[in-house]
């Protein structure tokens, strides 16, 4: 991921035009929190598609962004029918899944979780130690989704939910198991301390996780950032829509 100061080396232009262009949609880029990043990957291809001189470069066209992106992803989507579909790929694939924000704050109910998520669920402390796992999930730069350890042990993966040129939300799995579970007694307790829950809590439910071998945690992941593309244009064709809908009210007033 480049970062602005990084584009403004490659194009010779003023800082100011790369976040013109950027929030044109006008250069391949995504805001994460306030910040632009630009794909190193998308960057490329876009200069190679560029016929103009190194000192002035001329943006190539695209699609016009949705009417307004300023509100939270729950804004965005028609929640019921978005959990529905959340539900059936969570019970399809063996795996927690749930829709946050980017500072991982939940917008959907969490579909089919584990025994060990569902035996922490009610202690206050430990949510707040998992929406901290999945905000660390929105922090990570890659693009590509990848199984990170959580602050529970278990491993966990996000896809990124893009509406126009903001990064909204995440679609994120987890419950599955590492390689080295169960954890060894100093660890448990270790974890039991970060929760705030006895260890005795944790112990009863270890192995209520889902074990994916490496063929199925391939798999899964290769699902996760689909699932965020069909939320992603949910939320833009919605949104889309209610920008139209918002402007035939100005015209009819």
């Amino acid at each position: 991921m480049l970062t602005a100061k990084d584009m403004q080396d490659l194009l010779q232009v003023d800082r100011s035009t790369i976040y013109r262009m950027a929030e044109a949609g006008r250069l391949p880029a995504v805001k994460v929190g306030k910040q632009w990043r630009f794909p190193n990957d998308q960057v490329d291809t876009w200069l190679k598609g560029q016929a103009t001189s190194q000192a002035a470069p001329t943006p190539a066209p695209v699609q016009p962004a949705p009417a307004s992106t300023d509100c939270n992803i729950g804004s965005l989507l028609p929640l019921e029918c978005v959990q529905l579909i959340q539900d059936t790929y969570a019970d399809a694939l063996g795996i927690m899944l749930v829709i946050t924000d980017m500072e991982g704050n939940p917008v959907t109910e969490i579909s089919h979780p584990c025994g060990l998520f569902k035996a922490i669920s009610d202690k206050p402390h430990a949510v707040r130690k998992c929406i901290q796992s999945w905000h660390e999930l929105a922090t990570t730069i890659e693009l590509e989704p990848r199984l990170m350890v959580s602050h529970l042990g278990l491993l966990c993966a996000r896809g990124l939910i893009r509406v126009g040129t903001e990064l909204k939300g995440m679609v994120v799995l987890g419950c599955i198991a590492p390689d080295q579970w169960p954890p060894v007694p100093e660890a448990l307790d270790k974890m039991a301390a970060e929760f705030e829950v006895q260890p005795e809590t944790l112990a009863a439910h270890l192995e209520e996780v889902f074990y994916l071998d490496n063929a199925e945690q391939a798999r899964v992941l290769t699902f996760v950032q689909r699932i965020a593309d069909i939320v992603a244009h949910i939320a833009t064709e919605r949104n889309t829509l209610m920008g139209k809908l918002e402007s035939i009210a100005k015209l009819a007033g």
